[in-house]
């Protein structure tokens, strides 16, 4: 786990990364987007990041654009799975709207990149003086209770090989490519499997001709044969982020 402080990216790094490049920023009107923005700080998240512990106090609420953040839940042994994955589709840190401002999840960097942070005390003026900003935020955490629930759930119900399809399908989902770099260990460590069961599923897929996989690096050549094998809570929670956080319905 890299505990190394955050880089903070200079102006003319930045050039290439905008706020509306998160999805739910992108969903405000233009007039708050743009008020919000002048709070907001472009930050670099690297591979393995920690950027909040379990029952560690907030200081801010993260943006990504690039990068994917995992939400684990760790036992009192070390074992732990990944119960949601936060990217350019949401925010990390819900807790400190809805009340909490604490949780028992760690939040690490699955996949590096870049990121907005905007801090505990501005997030919350934003999210208690004005109406749309704070419908936008509950509908997102409603549908990110949707992604833990249905993750609970596939984990338990699900085989390895579903579980697989589900969540390369949900990174995937995230990314500008079809390619994500992650080793098995990292993906048995996510799913809360071994690893073993990890490679014989993703050479399962690999003979489908779905992915191929070399040295840590996963390229998805057949989506439709990945969807085809994942099992129902790809689609359950796709269609709910869809439901709740639909560009025209969030603005009304």
């Amino acid at each position: 786990m890299i505990k190394n402080n955050i880089k903070i990216v200079s102006s003319i790094q930045s050039q290439s990364q905008t706020p509306d490049q998160n999805h739910l920023l992108a969903a405000l009107p233009a007039e708050i987007l743009e008020r919000i923005s002048k709070q907001l700080e472009l930050i670099l998240l690297p591979l393995g990041k920690v950027i909040y512990e379990s029952s560690d106090q907030l200081q801010y609420v993260y943006f990504p654009t690039t990068a994917i953040i995992s939400l684990h839940y760790v036992m009192e042994n070390g074992a732990s799975a990944e119960i949601a994955g936060v990217g350019n589709e949401g925010v990390l840190g819900i807790s400190v709207f809805m009340g909490g401002n604490s949780t028992l999840s760690r939040a690490t960097v699955q996949t590096a990149g870049y990121s907005f942070r905007l801090k505990e005390k501005l997030m919350m003026e934003e999210f208690n003086h004005y109406g749309i900003f704070q419908h936008l935020m509950l509908r997102y955490t409603q549908a990110l209770i949707t992604q833990i629930s249905q993750t609970a759930v596939c984990n338990r119900h699900h085989s390895i090989g579903q579980q697989l399809c589900r969540w390369l399908l949900l990174t995937i989902d995230r990314l500008p490519s079809q390619e994500l770099t992650m080793t098995q260990e990292l993906i048995a460590t996510m799913l809360g499997v071994r690893r073993e069961g990890i490679t014989e599923a993703a050479g399962d897929l690999q003979r489908s001709g779905f992915i191929s996989y070399r040295r840590g690096h996963i390229t998805v050549l057949d989506r439709f044969g990945l969807e085809s094998n994942t099992c129902e809570c790809y689609d359950a929670v796709k269609k709910e982020f869809h439901r709740l956080l639909c560009y025209n319905e969030v603005r009304r």
